[in-house]
């Protein structure tokens, strides 16, 4: 019998084990502790287990209020068609909802769109406007190497409020 728990955060270990499940890259690189902080820093998460086995999870990143991302949605593909990932889902969904967050949004992996229409969700058109942050190397070559005349590496040498 599967059981959902939102008050728990799953050891690394077992993350990483549903991350290789989906063919996801990039995770294992960053290291456990790195896996522990990032899980630990959802604003909610939800693990799907059978006994002690953790077979799906969700979570969501968000400021509480306006925005909420919705990421890792992932279940063993053994345990895929069981209703598993439909009821993660619902849960992270109500959540939102309980706290009147404006925007969900989501990356759904290829061909997994359709899973998430019925809940609601919607396709970006191919000429909407969004960007998403795939080039890391601009970031350690460009901005957080100072620049000449430019101590703090700051376009205009002045750090904003928020640094």
């Amino acid at each position: 019998m599967i059981s959902y728990d939102d008050s728990s955060i799953p050891g690394a270990r077992d993350f990483l084990a549903l991350v290789e499940s989906a063919g996801w890259q990039g995770f294992a690189e960053k290291g456990l502790l790195k896996i522990e902080e990032a899980l630990s820093n959802s604003w909610y998460l939800v693990c799907a287990r059978d006994g002690d086995r953790l077979v799906g999870i969700g979570r969501v990143v968000s400021d509480g209020v306006l925005q909420a991302l919705i990421c890792d949605l992932i279940v063993l593909p053994e345990y895929q068609g069981r209703g598993i990932g439909t009821e993660i889902l619902t849960r992270l969904l109500r959540k939102c909802a309980d706290h009147d967050i404006l925007m969900v949004t989501l990356f759904a992996a290829k061909d997994k769109g359709g899973f998430y229409k019925p809940f609601g969700f919607e396709e970006r058109p191919q000429d909407a406007p969004g960007m998403r942050w795939v080039n890391r190397d601009i970031v350690r070559s460009r901005l957080l190497v100072p620049r000449a005349g430019h101590r703090d590496g700051t376009p205009n040498g002045r750090r904003s409020a928020r640094s």
